[in-house]
């Protein structure tokens, strides 16, 4: 009998989204046979709180970062016995993901992956008060584990680092129920892209340092003035832009006129960004955790800007910590320091080698293989 697994996420970014694909990708590939369905749980809930769970995130995020990190900080103490903050989260998740309840019950699975942590919360509820039996696993998606991660019981959980693991053993999760696999990014990072095929398959010549913007798969923030300052360095460069799913921005950014001296390429929405990373010399984006894990998975070197207070910002201590990237402060500094950064190439070759050593191109596997363990022990 075929195993049957249930990735479940929320579409609140799109990292979640692209793990959650990833362990789909990796299960498919390890076991053929295997049913996956990949769920968005938000979309079994309605308008208002599909609204104000996914889109308040980004605006915040957007606008108000600081905030969205107050929260963050927040969220991660221990609650006291007293407190009720968290039953009335709860309540109000439940009241509104009835549809995603149901769905649970309607049919058996044998395993349950999670890359959001709303859905392990909601079963880890089920299985608390109604016994359900279906094992689950969670996958954290950033470099540092937050209390929210921690849903039990839940029977395994996946961490991008062995700190995220002690961390994770301190809110009481057994050590023995933590892999440390790095964070599930697409497969397509695991097959070695050789750098001089995806310079041509990408159109770009390569005889001159390849910088890399990214703007995040919506396309949002001030890439157009990091994309001027970095258009500022004298240095000749290839640059590459990419703006995401923002037809708008794609147009703006194709009318800055480059100065003679740099080769542009603007880039939509792509598929290809295992390739465009593979073909990178450094990347310029915020350190989300999906997008970092990927940059360290190709062994280009990261140049940090604009991290959100909170998750983003303690990747980003990461990454310095283990000097696999830089960072930018100010848009006023960004010539500066990248012009900095590729005049040595010492410099540059140590941080490539340390985002090298720290990459996990292999974590989805790792994540499918464990996921397709339980399913077949449960």
């Amino acid at each position: 009998m075929s195993r049957r697994v249930l990735i479940l996420s929320a579409s609140v970014g799109a990292g979640h989204l692209r793990a959650a694909e990833a362990v789909e990708l990796a299960v498919k590939e390890l076991d053929p046979q295997a049913e996956v369905q990949n769920v968005d749980v938000l979309k079994f809930t309605n308008a208002v709180f599909r609204r104000v769970y996914s889109q308040a995130y980004l605006d915040l995020a957007n606008k108000l970062p600081h905030v969205l990190g107050y929260f963050y900080d927040l969220l991660d103490r221990k609650p006291s016995p007293r407190q009720k903050s968290d039953r009335l989260r709860r309540l109000v998740q439940r009241m509104n993901l009835g549809r995603f309840l149901k769905f649970l019950n309607q049919e058996k699975w044998d395993v349950i992956v999670n890359t959001h942590f709303l859905p392990p919360e909601i079963i880890a509820a089920l299985k608390k008060k109604k016994g359900f039996a279906t094992p689950q696993a969670t996958v954290v998606t950033d470099f540092e584990t937050h209390r929210l991660w921690v849903n039990e019981p839940c029977e395994h959980y996946f961490t991008a680092t062995e700190e995220a693991a002690i961390h994770l053993n301190s809110w009481g999760v057994p050590r023995d129920s933590i892999s440390v696999t790095g964070i599930p990014i697409h497969t397509a990072f695991s097959k070695c892209a050789d750098r001089t095929a995806c310079v041509a398959k990408q159109g770009l010549v390569g005889d001159r340092p390849v910088v890399l913007q990214l703007s995040g798969g919506f396309g949002v923030g001030p890439i157009e003035k990091i994309y001027r300052a970095i258009l500022e360095v004298e240095l000749p460069l290839e640059v590459v832009v990419v703006s995401g799913r923002n037809a708008k921005l794609k147009t703006e950014l194709a009318k800055i006129a480059a100065p003679e001296r740099h080769r542009t390429h603007v880039v939509g929405f792509t598929t290809e960004i295992h390739e465009l990373m593979a073909a990178a010399d450094v990347v310029v984006s915020k350190p989300g955790g999906l997008t970092t894990s990927e940059v360290l998975a190709s062994g280009a070197a990261m140049a940090i800007i604009n991290p959100i207070p909170g998750q983003e910002s303690r990747n980003s201590d990461f990454l310095l910590e283990n000097s696999a990237a830089i960072k930018l402060n100010n848009l006023s500094t960004v010539p500066f320091k990248i012009s900095s950064l590729l005049a040595d190439s010492g410099r540059l070759s140590a941080i490539k080698a340390n985002s090298r050593r720290l990459g996990r191109p292999q974590a989805a596997y790792e994540v499918a293989r464990r996921a397709l363990a339980l399913a077949g022990s449960s």
